[in-house]
């Protein structure tokens, strides 16, 4: 595996909304490569287009398993927390660890799914302290929590949580998010850099 020069692209200047790209530090294995073991690894075969799954399916079921975490978390709606406050958590679980390319994914999904576009860019341009509704407080305070140090999340943080109007499946779904993206984070940081959008 070969390192890849990462001098000739622009990082984003900000966290955004917008679509950005992403360039890793090693390269990722060609898509010509790719077998069905990788495809199962992959999930949906149309990830083998993007540069960061094929960096990761070099041990596809670890890949898998990441992926069908990921899914369960921000697809199966059928109870809990609904879609826009499920990608909040790992907007904010982004925005506190500094990962500009993942919070442009979250935000833009929490803005697609709530519709509440400006108290997300609030989100990113003010910081984790931006006050955005109550319930919406209490799901970033928790989601803050969780990411500095997840021995900080504790009973206050469910209360809040609860006071706000979350039943048990949604709190779950709180911390589920903001844990998996807060490990996804670092993942995605240690492997490579944002590309500001053209």
């Amino acid at each position: 595996m070969s390192a890849v020069t990462t001098t000739d692209h622009i990082a984003p200047e900000r966290f955004t909304q917008e679509q950005l790209g992403w360039t890793p530090y090693l390269e990722p294995k060609p898509v010509d490569d790719l077998d069905e073991r990788d495809y199962e690894g992959l999930v949906d075969r149309g990830r083998a287009a993007n540069d960061y799954f094929r960096l990761l399916v070099r041990d596809p079921e670890i890949l898998g398993a990441r992926t069908r975490v990921d899914k369960d978390i921000f697809y199966n709606t059928e109870g809990g927390l609904p879609r826009a406050e499920r990608e909040l958590a790992a907007a904010v679980a982004s925005r506190v660890n500094g990962c500009v390319f993942c919070a442009s994914v979250h935000s833009r999904f929490a803005t697609h799914h709530s519709k509440r576009h400006d108290d997300v860019q609030r989100l990113l341009d003010e910081g984790v302290t931006a006050d955005l509704g109550e319930r919406w407080n209490a799901i970033v305070a928790a989601a803050v929590a969780l990411t500095a140090t997840p021995s900080q999340f504790s009973v206050d943080h469910v209360r809040r949580l609860r006071e706000a109007g979350l039943d048990d499946l949604a709190i779950a779904d709180v911390v589920h998010g903001a844990a998996f993206f807060n490990w996804a984070n670092r993942l995605m940081l240690s492997l490579g850099d944002p590309v500001a959008a053209e």
